[in-house]
């Protein structure tokens, strides 16, 4: 491997000729770049591809998804977005962006371009697995979507409990009008049935 000098198991360089070759767990050390798309091609620090953008980061420039300094140049590990050219990354961070997004949603994190972005970061060895993001794995945000379903005095009257409620009369459950975030049985606040809205103690 010449990367850490080790046998076993390899992949050459596609370049013909080139005769270097290395272990894949080895090939970010190394500075190497497999793409994982047909024709599934490895490259050797002296033969990778190259972003053919020629621009340079700002100075202070950011990564936009962990907002720490970039590098002054394009290098290996500092990457720009070939659409806006003004997104400037690490390596590292956009290639756990794509492992969370998926192929669906990869977008570059601040023009949102899809169709360029994706394509360069294919070609400079990100893997972008086909799959829906990680955010809707057992759907992780599906409590969003529900409003609060439940009483919050102090002392709640109703047999049923807290989480239990009638469409109307006094087991009634109003939500406050300000924020929505907490909830009261008509009877255990004392809430007569021409009352129409509810602020709780915090609003």
């Amino acid at each position: 491997c010449c990367v850490c000098g080790q046998s076993g198991a390899t992949i050459m360089c596609r370049v013909e000729n080139c005769g270097r070759w290395f272990h894949l767990p080895c090939a970010k050390e190394g500075g190497c770049i497999c793409i994982y798309v047909t024709l599934y091609s490895s490259f050797c620090p002296e033969h990778r591809p190259q972003q053919d953008v020629q621009v340079t980061p700002e100075p202070g420039t950011e990564c936009p998804i962990c907002m720490e300094p970039v590098e002054d140049t394009k290098t290996f590990t500092t990457m720009v977005c070939p659409a806006c050219k003004r997104a400037w990354f690490h390596r590292d961070c956009v290639q756990g962006q794509a492992m969370c997004a998926g192929a669906l949603f990869f977008q570059c994190p601040l023009c949102r371009d899809r169709e360029e972005f994706c394509v360069e970061m294919f070609l400079m060895g990100i893997r972008i697995p086909f799959r829906l993001p990680t955010w809707e794995d057992n759907d992780a945000f599906a409590e969003l979507g529900e409003g609060h379903s439940q009483c919050n005095a102090r002392e709640c009257l109703y047999p049923g409990g807290r989480e239990e409620a009638e469409e109307e009369g006094p087991w009634e459950l109003l939500l406050c009008s300000s924020c929505a975030a907490e909830g009261t049985h008509r009877h255990c606040s004392g809430l007569r049935k021409s009352i129409r809205s509810w602020e709780c103690d915090s609003c």
